[in-house]
């Protein structure tokens, strides 16, 4: 069943899209700068033939453990996470006894020392993702795995690491060159929000059993219309990708200032954080931008969509569906009255009706949207997914006039941790710092 963008209930009528469309010839030439210059790995993914040999050369050394632990954060940790939930859910289901994924996505004492006293360090791989090696929330855990492994394992310690990160610089590659750790590449110009499909998320997906090959061809199959050398603004204008990035852009010019990501897959809910991070850090800029708002269905029915559907009129919707997930039980036929509608009925068939009256509901209430309808709730789609969603994020950033693949303002949170910390140099930092700290503090006990 094919992949659909259904337009229906986008407002198309009540936005300014023909200025972003009049620009789609611009757009073709800097798609074809950038792709042909090696600046948009996400797109070309030239890395794809070398990483899928990378990785069934790693299959006997995954296959040692029971155990993965993944130290990461941000676009190092959020596709993992997506594609776990999406394709291996066995792992939160009761008797789970196969591979086990674990993630340490921040500075959790708790979580940690959980990991150090019950996971078996014979059976476990610790896999360090950092294309810079030096995220010091993703580093310093490493330091304190290594000499836990080095405790429990020796001389051997190294054999049960493996380290993500650039080919050629930085801390965590010395550590490869200097200890002979397992290694896998971080491919250059390439942002960790636009990572998933590198050896960032295909070396998780592998340990757990996925098709990443399905993963990667889905994704090919969007971006390859998108990265030829005869594009053109006719043809881009025909590209969902262009279409979302045009509607995205006109609807900030109208305060459209949230857009909320329904996904009514319920496995597929953590692709809804995935999606914040990308269209956050790419498009918050110079003033600019519009909040993601993750939501599953049809759990924040009962919460946040009250503010959806009658709060201010700010928000579009990006929606996710599939007509194609399993229909479940049936419910018994012999139901209070109160309840026959759904006597001898699929289970499955609720979601379904649940996401079809949501959707029209926020349509009546006039909130833009979009229904991203997927064919099937498999690798390829999602594949499909995260290459539409990466180049419509792209595609937006350039119309809006900002640099998508960038992300300044947070760097400064990032040195002004390292100067709490009494990290060497940052001087300037060091001393705005004292004078927040310093400075009369309206405190009130509650």
């Amino acid at each position: 069943m094919a992949d659909i963008l259904d337009w229906t209930n986008s407002s198309l009528e009540n936005l300014d899209m023909a200025s972003f469309e009049a620009r789609a010839e611009e757009m073709a030439v800097r798609l074809r700068e950038e792709t042909g210059a090696g600046r948009l790995p996400f797109l070309t993914m030239p890395y794809a033939t070398a990483l899928k040999k990378q990785l069934e050369e790693l299959k006997p050394f995954l296959k040692k453990f029971d155990h993965m632990l993944l130290l990461g954060i941000g676009g190092s940790a959020l596709g993992a996470r997506a594609l776990q939930q999406a394709f291996f859910p066995q792992q939160d289901q009761p008797g789970h006894s196969g591979p086990s994924l674990w993630i340490a996505d921040n500075i959790d004492a708790y979580a940690l020392e959980a990991y150090l006293a019950k996971l078996p360090p014979e059976k476990t791989v610790v896999v360090t993702v950092s294309k810079s090696g030096g995220t010091i929330e993703t580093v310093g855990q490493y330091f304190i795995l290594k000499k836990w492994m080095q405790h429990h394992l020796g001389d051997e310690w190294h054999k049960n690491m493996l380290l993500v990160t650039d080919e050629k610089q930085g801390f965590l590659r010395g550590e490869v060159e200097t200890y002979g750790i397992t290694a896998l590449p971080v491919p250059d110009n390439l942002g960790g929000r636009y990572s998933v499909l590198s050896a960032v998320g295909m070396v998780p997906a592998l340990f757990l059993g996925m098709d990443i090959n399905s993963l990667m061809a889905g994704a090919q199959e969007v971006a390859d219309q998108l990265t030829t050398p005869s594009l053109t603004g006719e043809t881009l204008t025909e590209h969902g990708s262009f279409q979302l990035a045009a509607w995205g852009a006109a609807l900030m010019d109208k305060g459209f200032d949230e857009m909320i990501f329904f996904a009514y897959i319920p496995l597929w809910a953590s692709f809804g954080d995935w999606f914040a991070q990308l269209w956050a850090e790419s498009l918050g800029k110079e003033g600019k931008g519009s909040q993601p708002v993750p939501a599953l269905g049809v759990t924040d029915q009962h919460s946040v969509n009250q503010m959806f559907m009658d709060g201010v009129r700010n928000k579009a919707c990006l929606f996710m569906t599939c007509p194609n997930l399993p229909t479940g039980p049936k419910f018994p036929a012999d139901l209070p009255d109160q309840f026959s509608y759904v006597r001898d009925k699929d289970f499955g068939e609720l979601i379904q009706a649940e996401g079809l009256g949501t959707r029209m509901a926020l349509s009546t209430n006039g909130v833009p949207l979009v229904e991203l309808r997927m064919g099937a709730d498999s690798p390829r789609q999602a594949g499909k997914l995260i290459a539409l969603l990466g180049a419509a994020t792209i595609l937006t950033g350039w119309l809006m006039g900002i640099n998508p693949l960038d992300q300044p303002a947070v760097e400064l949170g990032k040195r002004l941790a390292k100067a709490r910390m009494n990290a060497d140099g940052l001087e300037g930092e060091k001393a705005d710092l004292n004078a927040f700290l310093t400075a009369d503090r309206d405190l009130r006990e509650f």
